[in-house]
This record gives C-alpha cells, structure tokens and sequence, in this order.
C-alpha cells in the first residue's frame, strides 16, 4: 500500500469508506470523504488495530497486484453470469 513501508500478510482486511450526504439535489447521493484500512497488530502491537488512510485506487491495485501473483481471480463458478460461463 503506498505510503507504508511494511508489508501486510495475507488475509482478510476490513474497509471503512467515510461518506457525506450532498445537499441540495433531487436525489439522494453521497460523496466519499475518507477511506480507511483496518490492520491488526501483530508482534509487540499484537492485540491493537491501526486505521490507515488509503485510497479506493490504492485498494484496487493491491487487489489486482495480489490476484496476479497467485494467478487467481474474484470469480467463481458459482457467481458466473449465463453470459460469462462458458459452457
């Protein structure tokens, strides 16, 4: 993730996206206003949570970069569109 210099192992990861309701339109919308990692801690900080500051951009390329060295996607069978399945 950039902006930190330590790796994080692999597992599961909670996101906490911070969002604002706009004013003033005849619909209901929502501007993003922050977006959080959360990263348990593990040796002497084992027990703790860090929140870290990171971008919905940041996310997407460390999911993408994980996807590309374990050669794995997001899909499964099961959540193949009629059009998507190929058999």
């Amino acid at each position: 993730m950039s902006g930190y210099a330590d790796d994080l192992p692999a597992g599961d990861y909670e996101v906490l996206v911070e969002e604002e309701l706009l004013q003033g339109l005849s619909f209901e919308a929502y501007r993003r206003t922050a977006t959080y990692l959360t990263v348990r801690g593990k040796g002497r900080r084992a027990g703790g949570t860090e929140l870290r500051a990171t971008t919905a951009s940041d996310l997407e390329q460390a999911l993408q970069r994980d996807a590309a060295a374990t050669g794995t996607t997001n899909h499964s069978d099961a959540a193949l569109s009629p059009q998507e399945d190929g058999t």
